[in-house]
């Protein structure tokens, strides 16, 4: 039998006054079965009921329920009776008739440890609480809605099961927490719900759940009822994967945004997550890519914001399929050896009025003054790192997509509006820390729990640092003073390696210090080298338009800087469509120009990306060192009149060390001496300028004997042919 309260009732008809005005906070206490001394009451609030009635369920017996002073409440007094299990039988206005068992007789679901937790900030699976979770209490199959209001007058859950009518399924405040909860009987998977919000100050609106595990397609927004169920079966994939191993293997990332990487051709808008995993993983595989980034999955309501103004943080967006199709996709990845990592924005949230923003009425997530609770430039809202429920909301939410969904890394993006006060601000449009500092101390501190209980509960995953100033130690460990991520993307490189690539090569010798910089600071932290989405929007052309010179220059000078790229120490992320030179900026709103394969230029610079793709991950040298100062040396870093580098990259064995020289003129270098660390011959293993590539095949085509003379500090050297706008890498040849 489900346990009910006992104690002596009698009916207080100022709660019923509150529960017909939408305004009550505890329903509990007046609706349900109430024991009376020797007696039960029977109270019910349906508005649009026309006959209600109790049945036992034991015995079978109706008794009927009297409404005879305020419409809609029913209640009946059962003389001589204990608690008995019942269910409501109601007949509507309409004709309607519907059984259902009574949702305000049973105890609060979450506990008071779970309330503790939450209100501590501790609670790092609250996930399994809050929102809305299919279950069976007392036996009885229903759905437990869970959301913190704590400045609400009243919540109610709301849908086409009882009409949006917020009188309705009005929901119990639990004592000390702020947290509404109700567990309605019945099917409810796959309904859409919403929250109807009574602030205090009168106003009442409709909210999404912070906490829903998916939503409807935009331009509608309401939360689906979604029990999380999927067989995995990337046993091996999880077992094997090691962020210890990681950090001596290549790194070679695909960014991707879901909706415009290809299309559907009959019709429909967008690929389903399934469909998705298996062209993609095919491509990727195909390409030489040992991980996907996936711009925001994140539920959001506005495509041309990518999905980094999320408005749904633990559902997967449904443009694209349901949360069990995007498992599937996560899992088909790693069934195939593909590492999966997604972008996250704890940095803002938008001002929908389904959202987060002023959610119970009040700034809740957000900070009320605008100087530390929006962001000027991007119209949007800026969590409260400092309230332990809103932290909590964000760290779980970050080990939510760890746990349920499998990925293997969270790249956060706009670290630095995080940890600046005064970021995008001007004097007196920002508030100091309590030192008179700039730096958001909440911040810091909310990073450091989320890396901290990452390492603790997940440590194969993967955190990487979207952060565009110098803040130091980033990737170093929380114990050494550090934030703790794991890789930072390279700004730094990326900003004054595009700026030295657009100079016409003629030039390029007076910013030749752009090229060579970012080795003074390369090892300051683990860093991912990237060339995003960031850098072909909004007018800044795509990479190949980027490039100076006349058309075949264009390609000669890009495959140039993505050999650089691929040389230079760091991990790699390409953004797609950048490897077969996409002419047009990216655009959200159609697929990539797929049609360019049919003109061999770009045809050639896809198979140059795959080779140089393959290149990286059999080659030793380029990635197992790469956090290692022993892993890379100048051979000659200041040749900046003729715009040549040239440099060694080794790795743990001294056969793998690599020879690479770049030529950022379109002026060939013939005989060229290049210095090497040992006699012996020396092979070109790689160029750019090959003709399968759409170069003029200048390359160096036999093995180079090295002969003995100082050159740029070494004893022996090479004489070479380095191709004008060139990249060629040369390997020592083992002795038959």
């Amino acid at each position: 039998m489900i346990k009910r309260r006992q104690n002596v009732f009698a009916i207080n008809w100022m709660e019923v006054e509150a529960l017909v005005n939408a305004r009550h906070d505890n329903p509990h206490h007046i609706l349900g079965m109430h024991e009376c001394l020797d007696d039960v009451y029977i109270n019910v609030f349906i508005p649009d009921a026309k006959v209600v009635k109790i049945i036992d369920v034991k015995g079978g017996k109706e008794y009927a329920l009297v409404s005879d002073r305020v419409k809609g409440f029913y209640s009946v007094k059962i003389k001589d009776r204990g608690q008995f299990d019942y269910k409501i039988k109601v007949k509507y206005e309409d004709g309607r008739e519907e059984i259902f068992v009574d949702p305000y007789i049973f105890e609060p679901v979450i506990d008071p440890i779970d309330i503790s937790l939450f209100n501590e900030g501790m609670h790092y699976e609250i996930y399994n609480k809050m929102g809305a979770h299919p279950m069976t209490v007392d036996g009885v199959k229903g759905t437990l809605f869970a959301l913190w209001a704590p400045n609400a007058e009243r919540v109610s859950v709301v849908g086409n099961f009882n009409n949006w009518d917020g009188r309705r399924y009005q929901m119990r405040k639990l004592d000390y927490s702020g947290i509404f909860e109700l567990f309605i009987p019945g099917e409810f998977e796959g309904e859409i719900y919403k929250y109807e919000v009574a602030s205090k100050k009168g106003n009442v609106f409709m909210k999404a759940d912070p906490y829903g595990f998916s939503s409807e397609v935009r331009p509608a927004n309401a939360s689906i009822v979604t029990d999380l169920k999927y067989k995995w079966g990337d046993e091996k994939f999880m077992t094997e994967r090691s962020k210890a191993k990681l950090l001596e293997k290549p790194m070679n990332v695909y960014e991707v945004h879901l909706g415009s990487w290809k299309r559907p051709i009959d019709g429909r808008e967008f690929y389903n997550y399934r469909e998705m995993a298996e062209k993609l993983a095919d491509y990727m595989l195909k390409m030489g890519y040992t991980h996907v980034e996936l711009m925001p999955v994140m539920e959001h309501p506005f495509d041309p914001s990518w999905g980094y103004q999320v408005t749904g943080y633990y559902a997967p967006t449904s443009r694209y399929g349901s949360p069990e199709d995007f498992m599937y996709f996560v899992d088909y990845m790693h069934r195939k050896g593909l590492g999966v990592i997604i972008d996250w924005v704890p940095a803002h949230f938008p001002k929908d009025e389904h959202g987060l923003g002023r959610f119970d009425g009040t700034a809740l997530y957000e900070h009320e003054d605008p100087r530390k609770g929006e962001h000027p430039h991007w119209g949007t809202y800026i969590f409260n790192y400092g309230r332990n429920e809103v932290r909590n909301f964000l760290v779980a939410n970050a080990l939510y997509w760890a746990d349920k969904y499998h990925v293997d890394g969270i790249r956060m993006d706009a670290v630095a509006s995080m940890l600046y006060l005064d970021y995008g601000r001007g004097n007196g449009e920002w508030i100091p820390n309590k030192f008179g500092g700039n730096e958001n101390l909440e911040a810091i501190e909310f990073i450091k729990e989320l890396n901290t209980k990452m390492k603790e509960l997940f440590p194969d995953v993967l955190m990487i640092a979207e952060e565009s100033t110098a803040w130091p130690m980033m990737t170093h460990s929380i114990e050494e003073g550090g934030l703790g991520f794991d890789f930072k993307w390279n700004m730094g490189w990326m900003n004054d390696f595009l700026n030295y690539m657009k100079q016409d090569p003629l030039y390029r010798k007076y910013h030749h210090n752009e090229l060579t910089f970012s080795m003074v600071y390369a090892y300051s932290e683990r860093f991912v080298l990237v060339l995003s989405h960031d850098e072909v929007v909004h007018e800044k052309a795509s990479m190949i338009e980027k490039m100076p010179g006349g058309y075949e220059d264009k390609f000669s000078n890009l495959r140039t800087a993505y050999g650089y790229m691929m040389t230079h120490p760091g991990r790699k992320l390409l953004f797609m469509g950048q490897e077969f030179a996409q002419m047009k900026e990216w655009n959200e709103s159609t697929e990539l120009d797929w049609s360019l394969f049919e003109f061999d230029a770009h045809r050639y610079l896809h198979e140059y990306v795959k080779d140089l793709n393959k290149l990286y991950d059999s080659e030793p040298a380029l990635y197992e060192l790469d956090n290692d100062p022993e892993g890379f040396s100048w051979i000659n870093a200041n040749d900046a009149n003729h715009s040549i580098l040239s440099f060694e990259r080794r790795g743990k064995s001294a056969k793998d060390t690599l020879l690479v020289v770049l030529n950022f003129t379109p002026v060939t270098a013939k005989n060229y001496k290049l210095a090497v660390p040992t006699g012996g011959r020396w092979k070109e293993i790689f160029s750019s300028d090959s003709s399968k590539y759409g170069g003029d095949g200048r390359n160096n085509k036999t093995a180079k004997i090295a002969k003995e003379g100082k050159v740029d500090g070494r004893d022996n050297f090479i004489n070479v042919t380095i191709p004008g706008l060139s990249m060629s890498v040369f390997k020592k040849q083992e002795k038959k």
